[in-house]
């Protein structure tokens, strides 16, 4: 988080309402529309993404005084599900009023909000690949990617090898064994 934003979060939420988790619980899932802003006050938030192969991709875990998935304040729907991680307090602002807030925030530097928005995306991809480099397989690493993804561009598997940290010998010899098992499938 943009350190200089950090006081306005914090104050932003005095007095806004306040909404408890039991561990498990979630607070919203991907697909949801994002019209609120979410602040831990304390416990934890996980969010997690579901994958096809039925596995889990934690995204980022949060902490008190944290925006929950911040990045998603300059989307319509979120991209993955936020789940309390334990027992867990948020406060919440409809997302309207505190980008309200940000603005008049920034209204002496325009390039500030802008410098948010640019960092939180930044912030949200360094995050997903993190916890998709944590993975121990190389298959899983590149299930998770394609499934955030897709496949790149031609030529483009050299920069997914270096993504998603590991060699290119070993990312063509991953792609080797899905094409021969795909070419030996039953039709």
């Amino acid at each position: 988080m943009i350190e200089i934003m950090y006081g306005h979060w914090l104050h932003c939420f005095d007095g806004a309402p306040e909404r408890t988790l039991a561990e498990g619980e979630t607070l919203f899932r991907r697909g949801d529309k994002v019209d609120r802003a979410f602040l831990v006050r304390e416990g934890r938030i996980s969010l997690r993404r579901a994958l096809q192969d039925g596995g889990l991709l934690t995204l980022h875990s949060t902490g008190a005084g944290d925006l929950v998935a911040e990045a998603s304040l300059f989307a319509d729907r979120y991209h993955c599900d936020a789940m309390a991680g334990k027992a867990t307090t948020v406060v919440w602002l409809p997302r309207a009023k505190l980008m309200a807030h940000l603005e008049n925030a920034a209204s002496s530097d325009q390039l500030l909000i802008k410098a948010f928005e640019r960092t939180a995306r930044e912030l949200q991809t360094l995050r997903t690949r993190i916890e998709i480099m944590r993975l121990r397989k190389v298959a899983d690493r590149l299930d998770a990617y394609l499934e955030l993804y897709g496949p790149p561009e031609e030529g483009g598997w050299v920069r997914v090898a270096d993504w998603i940290g590991v060699t290119p010998p070993a990312l063509y010899r991953e792609l080797a064994k899905r094409r021969t098992k795909n070419e030996n499938a039953p039709s």
